[in-house]
């Protein structure tokens, strides 16, 4: 192996497989969340697509924290929104936004909401994230703005809007609302998450001390091809991802 060389995601035989590495992740993704302070009583959610039954997928029982979760509380719900596998309730919202997602943009395996902190504060401003450091430079041109807020997202009207202003991008912002983000994985949408609202607490904290210098449009365009990739994306999971397993093996469970 090249001594340059990163793993790739892995590409499996077995659709069992293929469904267990996504749950495995998906419950990693929860806990990791929980552990960066974004689980906000009942709100949030991240799905994952299942990969046999591609028009279904796995979610977060609605109202359980997002530290306690484990692959076997997961729920798995059809495109109708009914519990095909599980015994729990889910989030309206999370079915009526994560739906549309999944069915706008069947290149994609995962979405992330959340209501985090600096994601909810930088929400407010109705703007898109400036280049500022090369973190934010994965999301260069690649997120857009949602503007409407209408209130708690329970139909799949308000769903699809957000799908149609998400577009081909990875992330969307959800004005007076947060952040959402999307990968080709559960690893690479986790992570984009993560680093989006890093990336906005990093500018918060800039515009607040003085006025910040912007990558500019050459140098940013070429950040993004470095750091914004979607193997970029998921490899940046994986050191979290064993972080947690470690710690907290039940979540395998």
């Amino acid at each position: 192996m090249p001594i340059f060389a990163r793993p790739q995601p892995p590409v499996f035989e077995r659709v069992e497989e293929e469904r267990l590495y996504r749950k495995q992740r998906l419950a990693a993704a929860f806990r990791l969340f929980a552990r960066f302070g974004f689980s906000e009583g009942t709100a949030g959610h991240i799905t994952a697509r299942d990969p046999e039954f591609t028009d279904h997928f796995w979610v977060n029982p609605f109202g359980t924290y997002f530290g306690h979760i484990r692959v076997s509380d997961l729920v798995l719900v059809n495109r109708e929104g009914e519990v095909v596998k599980g015994d729990a309730p889910v989030n309206r919202a999370a079915f009526a936004i994560h739906s549309q997602v999944h069915e706008a943009r069947p290149d994609i395996v995962a979405a992330a909401h959340a209501h985090s902190l600096h994601g909810k504060s930088w929400s407010s401003l109705g703007r898109l994230l400036d280049p500022l450091t090369q973190d934010a430079c994965a999301f260069y041109q690649d997120h857009t703005l949602f503007e409407e807020y209408r209130g708690v997202v329970l139909d799949t009207s308000e769903g699809k809007k957000i799908a149609e202003a998400l577009s081909d991008k990875k992330a969307v912002i959800l004005r007076n609302h947060g952040f959402l983000t999307v990968g080709q994985t559960v690893d690479e949408a986790a992570w984009w998450y993560i680093s989006f609202e890093r990336s906005a607490q990093a500018q918060l904290l800039a515009q607040a001390a003085g006025k910040p210098i912007s990558i500019d449009h050459e140098t940013a365009t070429l950040a993004h091809s470095q750091v914004g990739t979607h193997s970029g994306g998921w490899f940046s999971f994986q050191p979290l991802y064993n972080r947690i397993v470690r710690e907290e093996p039940d979540l395998l469970d």
